[in-house]
């Protein structure tokens, strides 16, 4: 009698199992149909990225997009849509940079180069000095002062093409643009240039933060394409090289009042409880910032647009995000935070895409140590993705301007779509609205959606 009593308690429970499964998909189908069909993020990349451009933090572009998507959030249906005031880093370009190698032979070779951001300038006249070219860290400390001193170190450190992975090469790249100029100043460098961090060879130079060490000088940086990189490199080792010229006129002003803008449908059971999906606002001043990110932040609109249009009512209050200055400062990240600690708010989970509007692959998950178990119900809603091309459920994600919510216990995650051609738009020129596939980035809102919906629906 047991043996039956408890294989039918098995049964009723698989039952109500694949009776609520059944449910989330016909709504899952309900939100990607109303996405795929009606959806509005298209239209508003086209618009931030041609009517309102780059948005570097602190320029009028960026305050012009707070506008915009203030207005977006409230076209699609936000309860409530409010900004965050933030402080923000304020550097400019300056002037179009300048840079040639001067070779052996007498000619000039002109360089496909940007300043890297936050970058000190060269000044009016520019600098002009020896390369000395270096593959890694461990060779630029074994040269040290008695090479490197007065001269402009050249780190030729290519992404890693055996990664299919592509974010795991950035990583590994991106030290040399973060760290480099710093830890070349420190063996008395004039300045720096860095082999663009892209997986292909082009001539388009990639631009993205430098950190400085304040206990060494702030020398100035630049990018230079994969291209330049691969013939600089064969010039060295042929000696045809006798000096490299740079100018660039970038500075770095005060810091420059900004906001978050931030759009709300209010939680219809538990309104105290929030999830948190979003993406940054500010770009990189070379292309129109439309794989990074703006890509992320229409698909947050579209999230909340998409719950509105559907009438479907979430128990738990869903925000869009459109954070500013992850680029370089991650200032809005860090006052939302602050602004969410202040008011002691409960913050479940927050989901960021910050990787580009290519097809969605799938998501991953850095969840609480409370809460670690919760990833195997997580990866039991895989049926619900396949039909939308997601089939990785892992862990380890998130997102930049999420990160600091970890600190108030909620469970991030990331948007994971295919990094194939990422690394050939990042920081550079051919981040444009051309370059973004109107279905790849309505798949990403609709898979975002789903992830949110369950979220919402079973909590974690």
């Amino acid at each position: 009698m047991k043996k039956i009593t408890l294989l039918g308690t098995l049964l009723l429970a698989l039952g109500s199992t694949v009776l609520a499964q059944h449910e989330d998909s016909v709504t899952i189908q309900k939100l990607a149909n109303d996405i795929l069909a009606k959806g509005t993020a298209y239209e508003n990349l086209r618009f931030l990225c041609k009517k309102v451009g780059p948005r570097l933090s602190g320029s009028p572009q960026a305050q012009k997009a707070v506008e915009e998507t203030a207005r977006m959030l409230k076209e699609a249906g936000a309860d409530t849509v409010y900004l965050q005031p933030c402080m923000v880093p304020h550097w400019v370009r300056g002037e179009k940079e300048q840079g040639y190698i001067q070779s052996a032979n007498g000619a000039k070779y002109q360089l496909n180069l940007c300043a890297l951001g936050n970058s000190e300038g060269t000044g009016k006249k520019g600098i002009s000095a020896s390369v000395i070219e270096v593959r890694n860290f461990k060779e630029l400390e074994q040269l040290g002062e008695a090479v490197i001193k007065g001269k402009i170190v050249f780190f030729n450190f290519p992404m890693n093409p055996t990664y299919v992975r592509t974010f795991r090469a950035y990583g590994e790249s991106g030290v040399y643009r973060t760290q480099g100029p710093s830890r070349a100043a420190r063996y008395g460098a004039v300045a720096v240039m860095i082999r663009s961090l892209a997986s292909n060879l082009d001539d388009y130079p990639h631009t993205g933060t430098t950190i400085y060490n304040d206990s060494f000088p702030k020398i100035p940086a630049v990018a230079i394409s994969t291209n330049d990189a691969e013939w600089l490199s064969r010039q060295l080792m042929r000696k045809m090289v006798t000096t490299a010229y740079i100018r660039t006129t970038c500075t770095m002003l005060p810091d420059a009042p900004s906001f978050n803008v931030v759009g709300e449908i209010r939680g219809s059971s538990i309104p105290e409880e929030i999830i948190t999906v979003g993406g940054h606002l500010d770009s990189w001043d070379l292309g129109e910032g439309a794989q990074d990110d703006g890509a992320g932040c229409v698909q947050s609109i579209e999230v909340l647009r998409a719950f509105k249009a559907t009438g479907i009512k979430p128990k738990r209050t869903i925000r869009a995000v459109m954070f500013m200055n992850e680029e370089n400062g991650l200032r809005g990240g860090n006052k939302y935070m602050e602004i969410a600690r202040e008011k002691k708010e409960k913050h479940l989970f927050a989901l960021e895409s910050d990787a580009g509007g290519f097809t969605p692959r799938g998501f991953g998950f850095s969840l609480p140590d409370d809460k670690k178990d919760k990833l195997q119900m997580i990866q039991d809603w895989k049926p619900l993705f396949y039909p939308y091309g997601v089939y990785e459920l892992v862990s380890g994600g998130g997102g930049a301007d999420i990160g600091p919510l970890r600190q108030l216990g909620a469970a991030l995650a990331g948007l994971s779509p295919d990094s194939q051609r990422y690394f050939d738009l990042h920081h550079a020129s051919t981040d444009t609205f051309e370059a973004v596939s109107k279905r790849e980035l309505l798949l990403g809102a609709v898979n975002m959606t789903a992830l949110i919906y369950l979220v919402d629906k079973y909590g974690l």
